[in-house]
């Protein structure tokens, strides 16, 4: 059932609340757990669920995120009829770029129309979960579902970005309610979409064809193109979680759609318990990895104090000479110099950590380089003032303030 569909994951946007991360990369290209991309756990989701047609829609920086499948996902046969294709817009009626989700659809109808799949799977490639695909796809066909919408539970309120989902007795979607609002089923259960639905093919086409770009609203997919198809077709939800499957039911989501959330979500997996299992064996994340050196600690050459890291993640290439490391993330090729401290903070790759700084609560961008001796997550009011500071008092440092000896390369 899996070779039957067309998949089209959604890569278009900056990502709202995240911008301090997406100057130079699309949201679904920022880096994420140590050595991961945002992406890549939609595509994994693919990859395991048997989903071998791909198409990623591109738009908004996406030179990094090109890259990023170009090295890490050229991994289907095409003679087999399997790809991942990145669609930038092409323009074909047109000179526009894509507008909304609808519009990005509905500029690539000649792709969905001259595939052979019998239903198209549509993603947002900009949040963190996984999902056996194939179980929604089985689900889909058993209850003769029109259009099939995967929900999640969640606690009041959700995220904020995400419709709401009014149910009747059999599972079947009787209306979606806009973001935030209170509404929830007759039990006062509260579910949302989760930015992925299944639909029949020909009702897609048909869909797509009334939309009229300009004139329909076109900011999420379940208002403002499933909700109008509700009272004509049988559009059923598919609880996210199930024990149906062969992913661990971890039910983890997040969509980042802030700094904070985004922090936390990274700091969530040196729990000792992680709410996302990254080590299913049969489940596993790809990814790009450089052919890098393994991660080491080394005295450092002042002090001839050991480098130490406690309860963190480091990845390839990292060198540790001498600092310490404490409740962080390090992606590869970091380097924490003698007498330097890393405490509860996310570095991206390449990142330089002068001798005797000390960051606390930071996450730092790509390639940046940190002057001997400086402190950063200290002083509030220093801080905003050299740096974006989250409400939650988190620091991005990108380089781009000049307080840094480097700016990140891309």
């Amino acid at each position: 059932m899996p070779s039957d569909t067309l998949t089209l994951i959604l890569a278009q946007e900056r990502g709202l609340g995240l911008e301090a991360l997406t100057r130079q990369r699309t949201k679904a290209a920022v880096p994420f757990g140590g050595k991961y991309r945002i992406i890549d756990f939609v595509l994994a989701n693919c990859l395991h669920s048997g989903l071998r047609q791909v198409l990623v829609l591109t738009q908004y920086k996406s030179h990094s995120l090109h890259k990023h499948l170009r090295d890490g996902w050229s991994i289907f046969n095409p003679e087999l009829g399997e790809f991942i294709t990145p669609v930038p817009p092409q323009m074909r009626e047109g000179q526009d770029w894509y507008g909304g989700p609808c519009d990005a659809i509905r500029q690539n109808r000649y792709l969905i129309e001259r595939n052979r799949a019998r239903q198209v799977l549509i993603l947002h490639g900009d949040a963190i979960y996984r999902m056996d695909y194939a179980e929604l796809v089985r689900a889909h066909r058993e209850t003769g579902a029109a259009i099939t919408v995967a929900t999640r539970t969640v606690s009041a309120p959700g995220t904020g970005r995400q419709a709401g989902v009014v149910l009747e007795a059999d599972e079947r979607i009787r209306a979606f309610l806009p973001p935030s609002d209170g509404v929830g089923n007759a039990e006062g259960e509260r579910l949302e979409t989760m930015g992925v639905y299944l639909f029949d093919k020909s009702l897609l086409l048909e869909a797509l064809a009334e939309y009229e770009r300009g004139i329909s609203p076109d900011t999420d997919l379940a208002l403002d193109l499933i909700a109008p198809r509700l009272a004509k077709h049988p559009v059923r939800a598919y609880r996210f979680g199930q024990t149906r499957g062969r992913v661990t039911p971890d039910r983890y989501w997040c969509d980042l759609a802030s700094v904070d959330a985004y922090y936390q979500a990274n700091m969530a997996l040196l729990r000792a318990d992680p709410p996302l299992d990254l080590y299913q064996p049969d489940w596993i994340i790809h990814t790009y990895q450089g052919q890098y050196p393994p991660a080491r600690t080394v005295p450092g050459p002042q002090s001839g104090t050991e480098g130490v890291f406690v309860n963190s993640m480091l990845a390839a290439g990292t060198v540790i000479s001498g600092g310490g490391v404490n409740h962080s993330i390090l992606f590869p090729q970091v380097r924490v110099e003698d007498g330097a401290i890393i405490e509860a903070s996310i570095l991206f790759q390449g990142v330089s950590v002068g001798a005797g700084a000390h960051l606390r609560h930071c996450i730092v961008e790509k390639d940046v380089k940190i002057a001997p001796g400086d402190r950063i997550g200290f002083d509030p009011r220093r801080d905003r003032e050299r740096f974006e500071v989250s409400p939650e008092g988190i620091v991005v440092v990108t380089g781009e303030d000049g307080s840094s000896s480097g700016l990140a390369s891309w």
